[in-house]
């Protein structure tokens, strides 16, 4: 525990200052401390000895005592031969050591892994630093493994079997007893698991667990991207067994413990595929003029009760896995389909955000609290933004009315410093065997927005409903979505690619930011770098999580922000509705570090299944590309190595690798700082943002790789 010391104001020295301040942080190593909390620790009020304190921190940080970990955030460095971190292991078999306790990343060559695998935490000793080198060093202990499954093809011998990976970050094939097959053929995609590492083998010993079936199977590679991933892709069948036991049935003394919001015009707007409805949104007009809006979401806890194994396995689970052709869900279907699925004229059981508001979409009172609606239209996007455009259809004055409220609550949103973000979403046309037929691309239209602002909304003022307290009292635990502010060294280094091509962003406060951010976007809509730009503009901001620590969320502009609106498929947001249901009855509030585990593992899970979603689409992405061997397409200059450049094309957004070994009229340098490689002689340039004609050579689906060359290259396809 921290240690208050006694008052200390302008009559301390800087060298008492800086005695103070080097025994805070050596009896505190392992925390960060920022100047507030360094003088409210020793009780300093008096500004400029704050600003005293600063000059100290920056001090120490040259004399090698400290380091900054982020901007004003700092914590006593390392003065040990060793340090803890975890693999981050690159596609040639090295690896970086991301450590907190150092500025840089610690590389280590493939021959100093010592048999560390990407993802593990290992203690790494470091090698004596030369200058302005990267530091250097040598894994000397596993301390813990991340993974001891993976995916791969089995290759059967007389006498023994190896399973071979397909994941790039396995570099070892792992040696399988003939009697530890359990029933996989040679040829067969599996999942084995390690069992022991013999010292002086070179690679690990497994046994098969699972057969998935035969390579180039849609099910199998879709199976396999899952298990990658260590994602599952089916229930246990007891889980399954419990979910077709919980009744449908709504009682009369239930529906008396709830608002009643079946006479209310109530309707969903989901994808044409849905069917998990989440979210249903009703309308009517008050007395005084004013409108009533409800988000009534479904009430997931209510069926799904605390301690069951399906709250378990939706706790494990933490999410529903989108790829490209299926859903993943993180309830039995019989929950996520059915019983708490909105569905068209059924009752439902549901937990609302009920707003009055006027007719400028300004919020004058909220209720929160237990439902129950019966929706009276299921409509699609489509049929929604059908009515949005032709003033046509189906209760028209509620979705129109309803849209109008939406636009203005964006507007305000972003005139407050929300980023727009205004992405397309890559789609696949798919035939009944899984194989794409045709790339198209989903932009978000108003019907879109119209869900989106309400569901923000709501999101909102829950989170507000707990979270904001008078002054001098302290908020409950709560599950907070947040997202911190830019990296300043990430945000510079888009400034300076941007200004390559006459672009810039305002980096001298976060309003600035948000508000010249959205002034780069709205320029580059239409351009040839629009999606260059947008994808390293989100690349330069902080990834969104969950937490208890509520620091708000800068995307977003708002002070609270919370996920309520989508149980069925979301953990946090079922954690969320329990908490609320809590505290709407009184209770105290929760234990916040058992929750920020539960938030931990909510990320990490969030984590696996969007990049689980990224390689379904780079997949599928291959496999359509595999259709157009040798032909010639336009794209843009994505990316630049050291070993070649990516190319995005412009009509489908599959991107692929021009390695520099196929540039033969010179010899390429990579030139790191201008994000582009130079012929040596002839100083031919290929730069990030160029327009290029590529030919596609290879298709590579084991890898998911597209490997493209210039036009002029002469190449058998």
């Amino acid at each position: 525990m921290t240690k208050k010391h006694k008052k200390s104001g302008p009559r301390h020295s800087r060298k008492s200052l800086e005695k103070l301040i080097v025994g805070i942080f050596s009896n505190n190593p392992d925390k960060t401390f920022n100047y507030k909390q360094i003088s409210r620790l020793l009780e300093i009020k008096d500004m400029g000895v704050k600003q005293l304190i600063v000059g100290i921190l920056y001090d120490l940080i040259d004399l090698d005592f400290l380091h900054e970990l982020s901007t004003g955030k700092f914590k006593l460095k390392s003065k040990m031969g060793n340090v803890t971190g975890t693999v981050d292991m690159t596609a040639r078999g090295a690896a970086f050591i991301v450590c907190d306790d150092l500025d840089e990343d610690v590389f280590v060559s493939q021959a100093n892994l010592n048999r560390a695998l990407h993802g593990d935490v290992v203690n790494v000793y470091l090698y004596a630093r030369k200058k302005s080198k990267q530091p250097e060093g040598e894994v000397v202990e596993i301390v813990k493994r991340k993974k001891t499954t993976f995916v791969g093809v089995l290759e059967i011998s007389k006498n023994y079997a190896f399973l071979v990976s397909s994941g790039r970050q396995m570099p070892y094939d792992i040696f399988i007893p003939l009697t530890k097959l359990n029933g996989a053929n040679n040829g067969d995609k599996a999942i084995a698991q390690i069992t022991e590492w013999p010292k002086k083998s070179k690679n690990p010993v497994g046994q098969i667990i699972n057969v998935l079936g035969k390579p180039g199977d849609n099910d199998t590679e879709m199976h396999a991207i899952l298990a990658e991933f260590d994602l599952p892709y089916e229930f246990p069948e007891k889980v399954n067994a419990a979910a077709e036991e919980i009744s449908d049935e709504i009682t009369k003394e239930e529906i008396a413990l709830r608002k009643d919001f079946r006479d209310i015009t109530t309707f969903t707007i989901d994808p044409h595929d849905a069917k998990d409805f989440d979210d249903a949104l009703s309308i009517r007009t008050l007395e005084n003029g004013n409108w009533e809006v409800g988000v009534h979401i479904a009430d997931v806890t209510h069926y799904v009760r605390k301690g069951s194994i399906i709250e378990q396995e939706a706790f494990d689970r933490a999410t529903s896995v989108y790829l490209v052709d299926r859903v993943v869900p993180m309830l039995p279907e019989r929950l996520s389909n059915g019983v708490c699925s909105l569905r068209p004229k059924e009752e439902k059981l549901t937990f609302s955000a009920v707003f009055e508001m006027n007719s400028k979409a300004e919020v004058l009172n909220t209720w929160i609290g237990k439902t129950v609606i019966n929706s009276d239209r299921r409509f699609t996007y489509e049929e929604a933004q059908e009515i949005i455009e032709t003033g046509e259809g189906d209760f028209k004055e509620e979705v129109l009315c309803m849209d109008k409220l939406a636009k203005l609550l964006r507007e305000k949103r972003f005139k407050k410093g929300a980023i727009d973000f205004d992405r397309f979403e890559v789609k696949f046309e798919i035939d009944e065997k899984g194989k794409p037929t045709r790339v198209f691309f989903k932009e978000s239209k108003d019907s879109n927005k119209l869900v989106e602002e309400f569901m923000l909304l709501a999101n909102k003022k829950v989170a507000e409903s707990v979270g904001r307290v008078s002054k001098g009292k302290k908020a409950k635990t709560f599950i907070y979505r947040t997202h911190d502010q830019p990296n300043p060294e990430k945000l510079n280094s888009f400034n300076q690619f941007i200004r390559k091509f006459g672009y810039g962003i305002k980096t001298s406060n976060t309003n600035s930011i948000s508000s010249s951010m959205n002034d780069l976007l709205h320029q580059v809509k239409g351009e040839n770098i629009q999606n260059l730009v947008e994808t390293l503009a989100i690349r330069s901001m902080a990834k969104a999580e969950y937490s208890t620590v509520n620091i708000g969320h800068y995307g977003l502009h708002f002070d609270h922000y919370s996920h309520f609106t989508s149980p069925i498929r979301r953990y946090p947001d079922m954690m969320v509705h329990r908490l609320l249901e809590k505290y709407l009855s009184g209770s105290k509030s929760v234990n916040a570090d058992k929750y920020e585990e539960f938030c931990q593992h909510c990320s990490e899970m969030e984590q696996k299944a969007a990049n689980a979603e990224r390689a379904s689409i780079k997949y599928k992405q291959v496999e359509f590309m595999q259709e157009h061997l040798g032909q010639e397409f336009e794209g843009t200059i994505s990316g630049v190595t050291e070993w070649g450049f990516y190319v995005e094309l412009d009509e489908n957004k599959c991107e692929g690798m021009v390695s520099i070994r196929e540039l033969e009229d010179d010899f390429y340098e990579f030139d790191e700082d201008n994000y582009c490689i130079v012929g040596r002689h002839h100083r031919k340039i290929y730069q990030l943002g160029d327009k290029i004609s590529i030919r596609v050579a290879k298709a590579n689906l084991v890898a998911k790789q597209l490997d493209f060359v210039l036009p002029d290259v002469k190449k058998e396809f």
